[in-house]
C-alpha cells in the first residue's frame, strides 16, 4: 500500500505540475480550455468551472489538457467547407503563442526540479570525503573484472572509454552506464600511463555497470561502548579499521557485516591508530544470531549545510550536470554504449518510490526532483506525439513557410506514437524483469 500511494504521490505532483504549465500558458493567450484532467480514465471525480472540467482519473500514469481547436478535425467549418477558427481556439493562435503553450509543460517540470532539490539541499548533507577525491584505486575485489584485467591498487584512473575522469562520483557515472561491453581504461602506474580493458559486471537489478575497484579509504570508531568486547580488547574512539581477518574494509557497513557474521568467533582486525598500523584480536559477543562489539563505524564524510540561495545555485549545477547525464544516456542508447536494461518504467518508478517513501520525506522529493528532470527533458525531445515533436513540427512549418496537411502531421505522429510504444514495451520489460519471480522466468537476461 505505502509502494502504491507513495507512486500515486510522485507522478500525481510531476504531471499536475506539467499540465499546470500547459493550462497557465493556454490561459494567458486566451485559448479556451475544455477539460484538466489528472489520470486516466474512468473518471472518479470531476466538477466544471466556467467553460473548464476538472477532473481526477482512476488511472495514475498521466493526464492532459483538452484546448478547443486543438486538432484540425475539431474545427468549425461553414457551408463551403472553410475553415472558421475562432479566436480562442488553439490552432486559431499563432506559432509563438502556440509555442508558448507547448513549452510551458516541461518547462514547469525543469523548475520543479530545481526548486525540489534546492529544498533537499537546503536541509543539509553529510557527502563521503572520497566522491570529490582522484580515483586512484585502494582494493580490488577478488574475482572482479578488474581483477581480471590487472587493475591494482594504486593505479590512477585517468579516462574510461577516452573520456577523463578526475573523481570517483565521474568514474561510477562512467563505467556504471557501460556495463556488458569492453570498456577502455587509461591508467597511471608508478608515473608511467597505461591501458586496460575491462568488461563492466551489470546488476541485477537496474543493469548499472561495476568492475570492483573501491576507493583508498576505510571507516573510523566513532564510539566504544564501555564493557563490551571493543572496549575490553583495547580498541579506541578514532582507530581507523583496515581490514577484518585480511579482508580489506572499505566502508562502514562492511566492518558491521563482518561483525555480524562473527559471534563469538575470534577476529583479528587491522586498526592505524597515530599512524601506526597494529593488529588487535578481538570476539564479538552475540546478540541474538548476529555478532556484536559495542562500536559505532563511521565512514569519512563532509558536512555542509547551504543558504537558501546558495542552495538554489547548487541545485541549478547539479540539475544542469543531470541533464547532462541523462542526455549522454540517450546518445549511448543511440551508439549502442549504453544498455536498454537501464531504462525505468512505470513499475520500477512505482518501486523506487515505495523504497524512498520509507527512507523519509528528504529522499522522496529528492527522486521527485530527479523524475522532474527527466520528465521535462524527455517531453522536449522532438519526437512527434511529445511536446518537443509538435515544437518541432512547427519549426518545420515555419522554415517551410507553409502548414502541413492532416495526412502529412498524422503520418509524423503515427511515427512518434509508434517509437513511443516501443519505448514503453522495452521499460515494462525492463521493469517486469527487475522482479525476481519474473526474472527467474527469462533464462535468456
Amino acid at each position: 500500500m505505502t509502494t502504491l500511494l507513495a507512486f500515486a504521490f510522485v507522478l500525481g505532483v510531476l504531471v499536475f505540475v506539467h499540465e499546470l504549465g500547459h493550462f497557465l500558458a493556454a490561459k494567458r493567450v486566451g485559448i479556451r480550455v475544455l477539460k484538466f484532467q489528472l489520470g486516466f480514465n474512468p473518471t472518479i471525480a470531476s466538477f466544471r468551472r466556467g467553460d473548464t472540467e476538472y477532473s481526477i482519473g482512476a488511472l495514475p500514469l498521466g493526464g492532459y489538457v483538452k484546448m478547443a481547436g486543438e486538432q484540425p478535425e475539431e474545427i468549425e467549418r461553414d457551408a463551403d467547407g472553410e475553415i472558421v477558427k475562432r479566436p480562442d481556439e488553439f490552432l486559431a493562435k499563432s506559432k509563438w503563442q502556440r509555442f508558448q503553450v507547448l513549452i510551458m509543460g516541461p518547462v514547469m517540470n525543469l523548475i520543479t526540479a530545481v526548486l525540489l532539490l534546492a529544498l533537499v539541499l537546503y536541509q543539509g548533507a553529510d557527502i563521503p570525503t572520497y566522491e570529490n577525491q582522484v580515483p586512484v584505486v585502494g582494493a580490488v575485489a577478488d574475482g572482479s573484472p578488474a581483477a581480471k584485467s590487472d587493475i591494482k591498487p594504486g593505479d590512477r584512473i585517468l579516462s574510461v572509454a577516452e573520456h577523463s575522469v578526475d573523481t570517483w562520483d565521474q568514474f561510477a557515472i562512467a563505467i556504471g552506464t557501460r556495463p556488458d561491453r569492453d570498456v577502455r581504461l587509461g591508467l597511471v602506474r608508478d608515473g608511467k600511463e597505461i591501458s586496460r580493458t575491462v568488461n563492466p559486471v551489470a546488476d541485477k537489478r537496474f543493469g548499472i555497470g561495476d568492475i570492483g575497484v573501491l576507493p583508498n579509504v576505510h571507516p573510523h570508531l566513532g564510539t566504544i561502548t564501555p564493557g563490551e568486547p571493543a572496549d575490553k580488547a583495547g580498541l579506541e574512539p578514532g582507530d581507523v579499521v583496515l581490514a577484518v581477518d585480511g579482508e580489506p574494509i572499505i566502508f562502514s557497513f562492511q566492518l558491521r557485516e563482518a561483525i555480524a557474521k562473527h559471534p563469538e568467533q575470534a577476529m583479528k582486525m587491522s586498526i592505524r591508530r597515530g599512524g601506526e598500523t597494529q593488529v588487535i584480536a578481538v570476539t564479538p559477543g552475540r546478540h541474538g544470531s548476529i555478532g556484536w562489539l559495542g562500536v559505532l563505524p563511521l565512514d569519512d564524510t563532509r558536512s555542509y549545510k547551504p543558504g537558501p540561495l546558495e542552495a538554489i545555485g547548487m541545485s541549478f549545477n547539479k540539475n544542469v550536470e543531470g541533464a547532462g547525464l541523462i542526455f549522454q544516456t540517450l546518445w549511448g542508447l543511440f551508439t549502442r554504449e549504453t544498455s536498454p536494461k537501464q531504462l525505468m518504467g512505470p513499475v520500477a518508478i512505482a518501486q523506487l518510490s515505495g523504497e524512498t517513501a520509507q527512507l523519509g520525506w528528504i529522499p522522496l522529493v529528492s527522486l521527485m526532483a530527479s523524475l522532474s528532470l527527466n520528465l521535462g527533458l524527455l517531453n522536449l525531445l522532438p519526437i512527434p506525439i511529445l511536446d518537443g515533436g509538435h515544437i518541432f513540427i512547427m519549426a518545420l512549418e515555419g522554415l517551410a513557410r507553409r502548414d502541413f496537411s492532416i495526412r502529412v502531421k498524422e503520418k509524423m505522429l503515427l511515427a512518434g506514437f509508434v517509437l513511443i510504444l516501443m519505448l514503453m514495451v522495452t521499460v515494462i520489460y525492463n521493469d517486469l524483469a527487475r522482479i525476481s519471480w519474473i526474472g527467474r522466468l527469462m533464462p535468456w537476461r
